[in-house]
């Protein structure tokens, strides 16, 4: 997708606010943990073809890789 982790972010779910990933200098793994373990946090849906996957936000964003 060529994004940063913090790219995917929910960052108006509640796990958001509480786990503070609003912060800087937050890591991408530590990103990465945070969405695994609250999978709310992860932006959808996510549309793969291929090698390449497009975060579908607005839908037409689809067309991409279409």
């Amino acid at each position: 997708m060529g994004v940063a982790p913090r790219e995917l972010l929910r960052t108006k779910e509640r796990a958001y606010r509480d786990l503070g990933l609003g912060r800087s200098g937050i890591k991408d793994s530590e990103i990465l943990d945070a969405i695994a373990e609250n999978p709310e946090l992860l932006q959808r849906p996510i549309v793969e073809k291929g090698d390449q996957a497009v975060l579908a936000r607005p839908a037409e964003r689809v067309r991409e890789i279409l």
